[in-house]
């Protein structure tokens, strides 16, 4: 039985609600699963086109039928999330036909458990926030850098300041505030740091640094690049390789 059970059914909200709940999700880098009815054969309480949010706590906001579905919704989307996989999706098909639970490629299938029977089918999409990636310098590099990371869809941000959940820091400063930074980055356990240097000035700057082992230098992958754009492609594949 879910942890869950004993909570109330979600009521319906109106789509322009959940639409601005959405957007308050998204600007605080929120992760939530959308849950939307694609197929409601009857007796159900729920409709082609419902929708519902599932948020990492187990509260649902929305409707996409009665407890019973609730339930399976929240335990489905909820384990959605825990695979932290953008993009991340499958079809749920709640219904009576299946004695027990069955899974395939982008599919799961439960059996009702409420008595009125019923089949709903629902896509759920786990939707993460983007990948947050900070720049510090103003260089070509550092430009580059911003331009083909929002190319990539990901969340780019420059300055001193470092954001609590960054997944990536690129100093790209050319020698201006770089051991501030990298200290600042590596007492926040930020996954990646990478230093634009050579590997000799690199070395003599991450011997100042406590922890500079942690720091890729020179960032980026070799591919031979030489333009700002080509070495920014190279750190990036270096950020997709390490993740």
């Amino acid at each position: 039985m879910s942890e869950f059970l004993g909570m109330p059914t979600p009521r319906p909200r109106p789509a322009a609600d959940l639409d601005a709940r959405v957007a308050r999700l998204r600007s605080g880098r929120e992760p939530y699963v959308l849950a939307t009815v694609v197929r409601a054969q009857r007796p159900t309480s729920a409709k082609a086109g419902d929708r519902a949010l599932v948020l990492p706590d187990g509260t649902i906001e929305g409707f996409v039928g009665g407890v019973c579905a609730t339930d399976t919704v929240r335990a489905q989307g909820l384990r959605l999330l825990e695979l932290r996989s953008v993009g991340r999706a499958t079809l749920l098909r709640i219904t009576p036909e299946a004695g027990e639970p069955h899974e395939e490629e982008g599919l799961v299938a439960v059996g009702q458990p409420c008595l009125s029977g019923g089949t709903l089918e629902i896509f759920l999409e786990a939707v993460l926030p983007p990948v947050l990636i900070h720049v510090y310098g103003d260089s070509p590099i550092a430009r580059a850098f911003t331009a083909v990371g929002q190319a990539m869809g990901y969340q780019v941000e420059t300055g001193p300041g470092i954001p609590a959940d960054a997944d990536a820091v690129l100093v790209a400063s050319h020698g201006v505030g770089e051991e501030p930074i990298l200290r600042d980055a590596l007492a926040r356990g930020v996954p990646y740091i990478g230093l634009i240097a050579s590997r000799r000035r690199g070395a003599a700057v991450l011997a100042r640094v406590e922890g500079g082992e942690r720091v890729q230098v020179p960032a980026g992958l070799d591919i031979g690049a030489r333009t700002p754009g080509e070495v920014a492609v190279s750190v990036y594949a270096e950020i997709i390789s390490l993740r």
